[in-house]
Formats: C-alpha cells, structure tokens, sequence
C-alpha cells in the first residue's frame, strides 16, 4: 500500500499535530514554546537523524555537510505573546577537545545572529544564548551550520522566565517534553492488524510480502524513511548469500553485486519500495520508531510507536508479531531472553586453534562483530581542498585512505552497539574525515573531493535472541541438517575481529576470518527463529537464536531475508491454526517447509 493512501485512511498531515492549539499551551504570564528539531519546515542541509532515538529518546537535526556548511535549515513560528524570550538550544560537542568543536552552529531568530556558537558543551545538553526581545508574536528561526562538520540541534526552548531552565535527565525530558506539547498520555490512533512487523530490512520486508502472499493484512514499521536497513541508499551494503527456496521473494527485495558504498543502491532501493508499495494488504509505517511492547504474561498485545516528523503515536495489535529490528528491540521491551557478546568457546565446542582468542574466548566476553560506515571520494576536475581536522587525528592518526570499504569497522570490548551507537558513528566519522586529510596531503590526491560519507552505523551483530535452539558454528560447519530447517546457506562462517588487537597502529579497521562448511550447503532450524519464552514472538534477521559463532554465516542480507520469508509463513500458519509459532513448529511443519519451498525429505 501506499504510503500516502495510507496516511488517508489513518493518520493526519505532517502538521496536524503540531499547528494545533495544545501545542506549547501555557499562561501568558510564563509563555513558552518549544521548537523539536523535527519541527523545522525547512530543513536545508540538515538531515533528521533518527537512528538513535531508542537509545537516547530523542532525533535531532545533522549537519552533514563533509566539511562544507550545508544550507540553513529555518522555519516560522508563532510566539504565544510578544515580549523578552529566554533561550536554550540543546546541542552537544561530539568531539570535545583542545581544539574548535568541529559541530559548530549559529541560531539566528529573524535573520539576526542570537548569542554565542553552539555545540561547544560536552554531552547532550541545553547551552543558553541569552535572550532576544520579539515586537511580534510570529518569527523565523534558522540554524546556521558554520562547518560542514555534523554539528547537531535536538531542539529549542523559548521562556519568559530566566529560571525556566529544561530539564536534561532523560527521563525527566521526555515527560516534560510530553506536558509542553500537550500530548496525551495514550496513543492517538488503535490499529488492528494479522501480522504486526518491526524493522524494514531485507528480513522484514521478506517477511510481510509471504504472510502477504497468504492474505494476510500485515503492518510493517521502519524506523527510517527508506526501506533495506543496510541494503538502502542510506548504508548502502549490496546483499549477500543465496535467496533460498523462494527466490520470487527475495528477488524483489535484493540488490546487485555492487561496490559497497555504491549509488547504485538508490536503483535498487527504487524497486524495493515498487514492490513493497503494490503489495496491498502491506500498509508501510515509514519513519516510526516503536517505543513501547505491552505485554500479558508471556504474550505480546500490542506495540506503540511514534511517527518521528509529527509527534503521532499509533499503537498496533495483532495476534503474531515479528522482531525484524536487528537490535532485538521487541523482544527486548517484551522480556525475551536474550544474548549480547561472545560466548566461551567451551560452551558449544567453538574453538579454532588459528586463531585463538580472536575466534572465541576462553571466558566470555563483550566482544561483538562492529559496525562500518561507508564513504567514497571522487576525482574533479580542479584541485580541490579539504579543512583541517585536528579533532580528527586522535583516531586516524596517520592513517590514509581515499574510500573506505566492509573492514572499516569498529568494535571493543568496552564498546556496546546500542548503548553506545551514536559513539561508534561518531567514531567512524573522526577516522573518515582525519584519514582522508591525511591522503589530501599527497599531491596525487589533490583533485579528490568526499562524494558521499554515509551518516548512518551499519551493524552486524548486537543483541540475539534466544529460541528453542541455539544455532551455533558446529551447526554449519558440519552441515547439520534439521526436521524443521526452514533456511539454507552456503557461504562460510565469517567472523571479524579488530586488527589493533595484532598490533596495527588503528583500531576502525577489521580482518575477517573464514571457516569452511564440510558440506555444500548448512542450514537453519524454525526453532530458531521463534522466542523461547515470548509465545507470539518470532524473530528474523541477525537477531535470531545463535551463538555469536553461529551468527558468522547465516547473518548476511539475503541469509536473513530468507529468514523472513519463513517467519511470514508462519505467521499465515499461526493464524490459520490458531496456533502459537512453537505450535507451528511442531504440528505444522511440513506445510511451513512447504511454503518456504521445501520438500519432506529436506531438499
């Protein structure tokens, strides 16, 4: 379905919320109002970056400009009163220093500079620019960026009153923020749905055009504004591993075999959202974010989320949800057991002499496979030059490069990819930019400019769930096969590890290590891909039950997209038999393997 047809018939324009009276209500005598960075009708340059909203609670405006200040971004509002305004911006230094902070940026209020430069504080935080006096009661509000160096802007808050400092503790904020805006306490629209999908990965998508494919009516909610998760124009991974049995699916959903970092992406993309958008028992909630999992016991009724752009929250029930989130957010709001980090290699058998340590510790760890974010350069016509980035040296140190690939990756023991998401991005972007400078000081490099840095962290592996079976590295190495495989792959076991740990002089590139399959083939069991102790949670994409080994394999886009070709069959068979997805597995699956494109003898 699409996106706007669905709007129609569900929700209201993006202003709906935000134009009406509720919004910002106050006594005259203490007026207030607060501008959420989302709220920009204008946006420029500035991109909405939504990725951690999970983690931190909120999305802010990003000026990621590659080292040129990118367009202001502005917008008009009307004041409650005229009269004096104090003023607080919440922005943060990402990368506090004996240096300028690279994330600079001025607020203008009708077309006039107010107070000092912004994000120059250490953490998230509300920085006061003094105070501005309004002979009117509409403005316009602008942010100008002075770097082109990812400065940010979570919102600004306009008070009468001095004291009227916003509170900053996250919890505190988000309630406060709800009483500002007059926001209920409730969502304001119910849905009801067969199949309630979070995450519009390749494993997401996979999965709401099969339980499609049945009839049924399905939601499926993505946090950005694109569909593909790392296969979208925004990361930009091509897909690996093989499409399986149903490769009528997967095939709509795929890409090509491109460089990674590639425009070509954007074609792909395009057929993706073609083919997802004709689909039309799919109704797509793009840019929602789900923030809540109400749960009865064991079992799951219904999920909230928040439209980013408008401040709308929808809540949506079903009877068979599906985590397709890759962090394992559903099942992690709804109590599923859960794993993060390497396991000893003595718990499943899952050592390799090779390699010792980097394979699979002797204890276990925090360890986990890292995230990249990908960047090209291009080649002008005239020299070109780049700024200098001393706050970028810590990281990159002499280290050069002029495009960056899959090892350029980020990962530590002391390093958590959820908790610490936006760290890792910003971490990535110090060894991008400090590299890059470092490769324009050579004169062959002259004429290169940064075409493309993507903003977004593209993970690989963090939270998994837990199932019914664990599948773990003897599983594919031995080409186990299974009564109940639902997925088939042949790809090695491909695992990463740091390269500072040998001792290379940086610590955002990786070495990939590969442990051939005795067999062609391995293959997964459907008990891996429904929880364990949530009964009607299913789970498709790197969050699915296994080991951190057994992820090595199986964690590729076209591996989890046949996952979710699976777990919407099922969910068509959940409702069919009014069962649970472990009843499923054990009364109906030879229909399920059936569906996926099996026969009962395993081939």
């Amino acid at each position: 379905m699409k996106r706007d047809t669905f709007l129609k018939q569900f929700g209201v324009g993006v202003f709906g919320l935000v134009s009406g009276k509720n919004w910002n209500k106050g006594k005259v005598k203490d007026a207030s109002y607060l501008l959420e960075a989302e709220h920009f009708t204008n946006k420029g340059g500035w991109i909405l970056d939504t990725q951690f909203y999970d983690e931190l609670g909120f999305s802010y405006l990003l000026a990621h400009g590659l080292g040129r200040p990118v367009e202001n971004a502005s917008t008009t509002i009307t004041f409650p009163v005229e009269g004096e305004y104090h003023v607080w911006v919440r922005t943060k230094d990402w990368v506090p220093g004996n240096w300028e902070a690279p994330g600079r940026f001025r607020l203008h209020i009708n077309s006039e500079p107010i107070g000092k430069e912004l994000g120059t504080k250490p953490s998230w935080d509300w920085q006061s620019v003094g105070s501005v006096k309004l002979e009117n009661r509409q403005a316009l509000i602008e942010l100008e960026d002075l770097t082109g160096f990812d400065g940010r802007c979570d919102a600004i808050y306009f008070s009468q009153d001095p004291n009227d400092v916003p509170p900053n503790e996250e919890e505190s904020l988000r309630q406060w923020r709800y009483n500002k805006h007059g926001l209920p306490d409730s969502p304001q629209k119910e849905l009801e749905f067969d199949v309630v999908i979070a995450g519009g990965g390749i494993a997401g998508c996979a999965a709401a055009l099969s339980a499609e494919s049945e009839g049924r009516k399905v939601a499926l909610i993505q946090d950005r504004p694109v569909l593909g998760g790392n296969a979208s124009s925004e990361i930009r991974v091509h897909t690996l591993g093989i499409k399986g049995k149903r490769e009528d699916i997967l095939s709509q959903l795929d890409t090509p075999h491109y460089d990674n970092g590639s425009p070509e992406a954007k074609q792909a993309e395009e057929k993706r959202h073609r083919n997802m958008e004709a689909a039309e028992n799919v109704s797509l909630f793009l840019g929602h974010s789900v923030y809540k999992v109400d749960t009865d016991g064991n079992t799951i009724r219904s999920i909230d989320a928040l439209e980013l752009e408008t401040g709308i929250r929808r809540r949506f029930s079903a009877p068979v949800f599906i985590d397709a989130t890759g962090d394992g957010w559903i099942g992690y709001w709804a109590g599923a057991e859960y794993r993060y980090g390497r396991e000893s290699r003595h718990e499943f058998g899952e050592g390799w002499d090779q390699y010792g340590e980097l394979w699979s510790p002797e204890e276990p760890d925090n360890r986990v496979m890292g995230s990249s974010v990908l960047w090209r350069s291009k080649e002008k016509d005239q020299p070109v030059k780049f700024p200098d980035v001393p706050w970028a040296k810590e990281v990159a140190k002499n280290h050069k490069a002029t495009s960056g690939e899959w090892y350029w990756e980020y990962s530590d023991n002391d390093v958590h990819q959820i908790d610490d998401a936006e760290d890792v991005r910003d971490h990535m972007l110090r060894a991008i930019y400090g590299s890059f400078a470092n490769a324009k000081k050579e004169p062959k490099n002259a004429r290169l400019d940064l075409e493309w840095v993507s903003h977004l962290v593209g993970k690989r592996e963090s939270r998994r769930l837990m199932g019914d079976y664990i599948y773990t590295m003897n599983d594919a190495v031995e080409s186990r096969t299974f009564p109940d495989t639902v997925v088939t792959e042949e790809r090695e076991v491909d695992v990463h590890y740091q390269r500072k740990l040998r001792g290379y002089p940086v610590d955002f590139i990786a070495k990939a290590m590969f442990l051939k399959p005795k067999e062609e083939q391995y293959y997964l069991p459907f008990r891996t891909l429904y929880s364990k102790n949530i009964e009607n949670l299913m789970m498709a994409g790197r969050c699915f039950s296994c080991s951190h080994i057994g992820l090595g394999g199986p964690r590729v886009m076209n591996t989890c997209g046949q996952m979710g070709v699976a777990v919407g069959f099922a969910a068509h068979l959940c409702l069919k038999y009014n069962q649970t997805p472990r009843g499923v597995g054990q009364s109906n699956i030879s229909e399920l393997r059936w569906l996926c494109g099996y026969d009962k003898d395993n081939s």
